[in-house]
Parts: structure tokens; C-alpha cells; sequence
């Protein structure tokens, strides 16, 4: 199994690494071409639907016969009997960022095995950097293992998190935020789940949370933030109901507590349809 993971974390990083080149060389044309999902402000481009093309089509020809989840166009069939291999895609991630000009934008691509991520890549088209992580063996950014922060006060905890696209969710979310803000260090949204995960395992903030993501955009970066060291909740897992979850240990108590005194747990979970 340990060399299956393995094997998993190369193709990952490949694949990942193939399509955050497409999405960077192809960005300028492809934003001319945007539809709509869920509302008017739940874009998706050109450049994510080629993207998920091109991984579908190197694991086709990879791992020949594994099922495939993306975001873009669902699954392609069954999960696959038990103990089989489904990859779950995100091929951008942050798509409003990458309408925009932001760099803050990713490809990510996982490997499951009965629902648990096992091996997985998160690569930034716009720096090229490479968070990968397989379970059991650690995680790295380019290469350099990650270990999460040493926060250990609440007050002093910088927490990732992320909005809905619809305006109803988001009003509950405003009503969480406002009672968290107060009682840590400040708050970051980047606009990408998966960079927001791996921002926990790199220390770079102290903890992340976010209600109604769908698999693809937790699936690489969750494990690549437990492997270095994070408390990682995922919905339906934990006591924070659909959330997810990611801190350094030393805050990750007080700070869920926080989270449900301030509601979390109300705010309505459904992913927001494709």
C-alpha cells in the first residue's frame, strides 16, 4: 500500500503540474470565454473546462480504468469497488481570481481510496509552486516538508476562510465572522479552498474553516495539511458538522469551541449546485 501511495503522489503532482501549465499559458484567452453555475458571480471559464479535459485524459492513459470526480463534469461512472482508486479534481480552483489577474489560484488533483484521500497535489499555476502530500509519508512544498504553526493562543491565531456565492449563505456566514473577529488575530481569504489547506500545513496562517465546499476542493489540500501536522475535521466527521476544518494543534480546540458558540453549525451546508 505504502508504494501504491507513492505512486499516487507522483501521478498527482504530474497531472497537476501539466494542467497548472495549461491554465497559465492559455489564462488571457481563455477568461474571454465565462459562463455561470450556481449564480452571476459563480463563474467558470474556458480554461477551467480544458483543464479538466487534459487531467481527465492523462489519467486515462495513467491509471487507466480508475473513476474521476470533477468539478466541471461530474463523475464518469461508479466509485469503483471497494479498495479502488477514484480521483477527485479541482481544475482551478479560485476561478475568480483567475478571472481577475490574482495569482491566487490552483490546480488540484487526489487520489481516493473508499472515500479517504490517500495521495494528492496542489500546484499554483501563477508561481509554479507544488504542495503535495501522500498519507503516512508527510507533506511537502516543492519539495520541503511542511509543518504546521505552534500557535497555542487564540488571540493570536490567523484564520483562514472562504464565502458562499449565494447571498443567503453568506449573510450566515457574516454572522459567524463577526463574532470570530473579535476574539482572534485577524482574518485571510485567498478565494481558494485548496490553498487556504495548504496555507495551514506551510504555518502560514494558523487554522481554516469553510461550510458547503464539495469534495474537490477539499480533497488534496486537507491531506496535505494533516500530514504536516493539522487537526483536520471534514464534513460529516467531526463536531463541526458539514465544515471543514484545518488547525495547528495547539488552537484547534479553543477556536472550534469558538465556532460553535458563534454558529457555525447553522449555517446552511448544501454545496452550492453546479
Amino acid at each position: 500500500m505504502v508504494h501504491l501511495r507513492d505512486s499516487l503522489r507522483q501521478v498527482a503532482v504530474r497531472v497537476a503540474t501539466e494542467a497548472a501549465e495549461l491554465v497559465e499559458t492559455t489564462r488571457r484567452s481563455a477568461v474571454r470565454h465565462v459562463e455561470t453555475k450556481s449564480s452571476a458571480t459563480d463563474p467558470v471559464t474556458a480554461g477551467d473546462r480544458a483543464a479538466e479535459r487534459l487531467i481527465r485524459e492523462r489519467l486515462a492513459r495513467l491509471r487507466p480504468g480508475d473513476p474521476v470526480l470533477g468539478e466541471e463534469e461530474g463523475a464518469d461512472g461508479a466509485d469503483g469497488a471497494d479498495g479502488a482508486v477514484r480521483w477527485v479534481v479541482d481544475p482551478i480552483d479560485g476561478t475568480v481570481n483567475y478571472l481577475y489577474g490574482l495569482p491566487w489560484y490552483s490546480v488540484s488533483v487526489a487520489a481516493q481510496v473508499d472515500g479517504v484521500t490517500v495521495a494528492g497535489a496542489v500546484v499554483e499555476p501563477a508561481s509554479g509552486r507544488v504542495w503535495s502530500a501522500a498519507r503516512g509519508a508527510g507533506a511537502t512544498l516543492d519539495d520541503a516538508p511542511l509543518r504546521v504553526s505552534a500557535a497555542r493562543e487564540l488571540a493570536l491565531t490567523l484564520v483562514a476562510t472562504g464565502f458562499a456565492y449565494r447571498q443567503e449563505r453568506r449573510a450566515q456566514q457574516t454572522e459567524v465572522l463577526a463574532r470570530l473577529l473579535t476574539r482572534v488575530r485577524d482574518i485571510r481569504r485567498t478565494g481558494s479552498a485548496a490553498l487556504d489547506l495548504c496555507l495551514v500545513g506551510a504555518g502560514w496562517v494558523d487554522a481554516y474553516f469553510e461550510v458547503g465546499l464539495s469534495p474537490w476542493d477539499w480533497a488534496a489540500g486537507s491531506l496535505i495539511a494533516e500530514e504536516a501536522g493539522a487537526v483536520v475535521h471534514l464534513p460529516g466527521t467531526g463536531d463541526l458538522g458539514n465544515a471543514v476544518f484545518a488547525s495547528a494543534p495547539g488552537v484547534a480546540d479553543p477556536l472550534k469551541r469558538l465556532l460553535r458558540d458563534a454558529g457555525l453549525r447553522n449555517v446552511t451546508c448544501d454545496p452550492d449546485p453546479r
